[in-house]
């Protein structure tokens, strides 16, 4: 998107700098990286740079409101509501598909948000490996608030931690082997040097949880939680100690309720241009719009993109038993934007914010890309093409005018 940043790099890109890039990692991680990597990071000019922090401020006054946890009560499914909740949630992740408006001007589209832990961990090694394989301009940056990757680390090693001590704080997921983003895992342990805990492996004793580390019991006070419950389904009659929703001694960072709360539920409540409209089926009360082709049908509680349907009828709409529990949301175009060398390809933008216990207001940290030349985002909308995939973002940093005083 930044023209002179892209032309240096696309200049200086080949196939060999790629395949040694991806097999540095692969080289440092083994077995771990599980997903494409792209090509190329994307380059963001300072003008949308605003527009991306001024629509998620825009979203921050919405989600830090005092009314947000009433409005969202209905977001915890039955049965799936987890104890000692937290007053606001750890993370918030906010993803935009970057389009043109009216003008002919790039701008950033709400897609999705998530009030869950994203790839924090390994978001900022793959910016690190970017910038040792390939030339990227000095004045551009893949960070917010921290001034470099030490800094960056250290903040996100106080959210995760809190109080607690490294061996007292677990990740917590099912498999954690078999996940895509186990990675990220990997890189949180070395950096944080908080374990991965399978499910499965968590030993509850009264209102305490344990996990075993060198035939050493050790009482988990703090949880790094990174799994969904939706993840829980395909593994039906499992045997556990523990389940989550039980009532425990244990911290959450990033409390499996507020996955519910800051989800698909919130897009309604989202207003502005930076957000598509979108509402409750319900609220139509089967007065649909009459430019159906124009809007897609998300159910609330799915993961990964499963059950959105990108046609909708009338029939189709009339036929759900519960529209309380999907959302119609007008579709967006996504403008292609990034340059490779054989034509343009598409991106969406992730913004990654933690929020610490104590603290007023959420924080933004980091953020990812992902690249696309499929119908969707998403790997089984790209497979067999190329410069798509999990990316970074470098942004372009506000320069300072010469000081003409003296």
């Amino acid at each position: 998107m930044h023209q002179e940043a892209r032309k240096l790099f696309n200049e200086s890109f080949t196939e060999a700098k790629y395949n040694q890039f991806v097999s540095a990692i692969e080289n440092e991680y083994p077995g771990q990286l599980d997903f494409r990597i792209a090509e190329s990071p994307v380059f963001i000019p300072e003008e949308l740079r605003a527009k991306l922090t001024e629509a998620c401020d825009e979203m921050m006054e919405v989600i830090c409101a005092e009314n947000f946890i009433s409005k969202t009560s209905r977001a915890v499914p039955p049965g799936l509501c987890v104890p000692n909740e937290n007053s606001h949630t750890s993370f918030l992740a906010l993803d935009f598909a970057i389009c043109r408006d009216d003008t002919g001007n790039l701008i950033p589209q709400l897609i999705e948000l998530q009030g869950f832990p994203s790839i924090f961990g390994y978001q900022a090694y793959l910016s690190e490996s970017f910038m040792r394989h390939f030339s990227i301009p000095d004045d551009f940056t893949y960070l917010f608030a921290s001034a470099d990757k030490e800094v960056y680390y250290q903040r996100l090693r106080e959210l995760l931690l809190g109080t607690h001590r490294p061996e007292e704080v677990i990740l917590l997921e099912i498999f954690p082997e078999k996940q895509k983003t186990r990675i990220d895992f990997a890189i949180t342990e070395q950096q944080m040097g908080i374990k991965t805990i399978c499910y499965t492996k968590v030993i509850r004793e009264g209102r305490k949880l344990y996990y075993e580390d060198n035939n050493q019991k050790i009482q988990i006070k703090r949880i790094y939680n990174r799994l969904i419950f939706d993840d829980l389904h395909s593994y039906p009659g499992l045997k556990t100690s523990f389940n989550l929703t039980d009532d425990v001694e244990v911290e959450w960072v990033g409390h499996p309720n507020w996955f519910f709360r800051i989800s698909k539920f919130t897009l309604p409540f989202l207003t502005g241009k930076y957000v598509p409209e979108t509402k409750f089926l319900s609220d139509y009360h089967g007065e649909y719009p009459a430019d159906l082709d124009q809007y897609v049908l998300k159910p609330l509680f799915s993961f990964a993109g499963t059950g959105v349907l990108l046609t909708v009828t009338p029939t189709i709409l009339a036929a759900l038993p519960d529209p309380e529990n999907y959302i119609l949301q007008k579709k967006v175009t996504y403008e292609p934007v990034i340059q490779s060398p054989d034509g343009l390809v598409k991106c969406e933008i992730r913004m990654m914010y933690g929020w610490p216990d104590k603290a007023p207001k959420p924080e933004l940290l980091i953020s990812l890309s992902r690249l696309s030349r499929g119908e969707m985002i998403g790997v089984r909308f790209n497979k067999e093409f190329t410069w798509v995939g999990s990316s970074a973002c470098f942004y372009e940093q506000k320069r300072l005018l010469p000081d003409t005083t003296s």
